[in-house]
């Protein structure tokens, strides 16, 4: 029990949400965002113990073109919905419609979470989403950043469409 406290305590586990998923039976697509990166894991569950079937990370768009001058920002709006679309393309290749495990993030409108939603959902899984909490397109696409990011999107989303 002591265990249980220390992981809610350090804000990493609420476990009534856990169990409510676990009794469900359905597989998860856990998203986490780190210091450098946007990771997302598609998980079944077994009595209690998650098994990984397969993944994607934000770093993995660097093989689908991201410019490497844009390397420091592969946790933003546009890297997010980019790997919610590339984890989207392999969920509808090899798995069923899975539930959202956003964690113990805090939810907010039009931020990377929501990105990474509108990947899912445009890549072709079925999720239920509300359209009005997505970013604006043109966040998604990157043109608000320093140096106009919309051409390596356009790019990076084919040739994840085409490869992923």
């Amino acid at each position: 029990m002591k265990i249980a406290k220390r992981r809610r305590r350090e804000n990493k586990t609420d476990y009534k949400k856990r169990i409510k998923m676990l009794k469900g039976g359905i597989p998860r697509v856990i998203f986490r965002k780190s210091n450098r990166y946007v990771i997302t894991q598609y998980v079944s569950s077994k009595q209690a113990q998650d098994k990984i079937e397969f993944g994607a990370s934000s770093k993995d768009l660097l093989k689908y073109g991201w410019p490497k001058e844009n390397q420091g920002s592969l946790k933003s709006i546009p890297a997010s919905y980019l790997t919610g679309f590339l984890i989207g393309k392999k969920i509808t290749k090899e798995a069923g419609t899975p539930i959202l495990d956003f964690g113990m993030q805090r939810v907010l409108h039009k931020t990377k979470t929501f990105a990474f939603l509108k990947g899912l959902v445009d890549a072709g899984v079925k999720v239920q989403h509300d359209e009005k909490f997505f970013p604006d397109e043109n966040r998604i696409k990157g043109k608000h950043m320093k140096k106009d990011f919309s051409s390596s999107f356009e790019q990076i989303k084919s040739n994840i469409e085409k490869n992923g």
